[in-house]
């Protein structure tokens, strides 16, 4: 799922929560999301994990992902 859906189809707050376990400011969060600011490589892994891999490395870098973890693979 990506993260735009992800937010979207949560409750009330999980922007919130989710930029606060990231240690960014919600706003930055929405440029993420938006696509204005780039998710690095580190903070994909980040999102994996504090969304309880609902939103994955894979589809938050859908294009070079198995460039980036190779190990995904044999899950693809």
């Amino acid at each position: 799922m990506d993260l735009k859906t992800y937010l979207s189809s949560s409750e009330r707050g999980t922007a919130t929560k989710l930029a606060a376990s990231l240690g960014v400011s919600t706003s930055y969060l929405s440029q993420m999301v938006s696509g204005i600011a780039p998710i690095s490589i580190p903070r994909c892994v980040e999102i994996e994990n504090a969304t309880g891999k609902k939103v994955t490395r894979k589809d938050l870098r859908p294009t070079d992902w198995h460039l980036i973890w190779p190990e995904l693979e044999a899950t693809a």
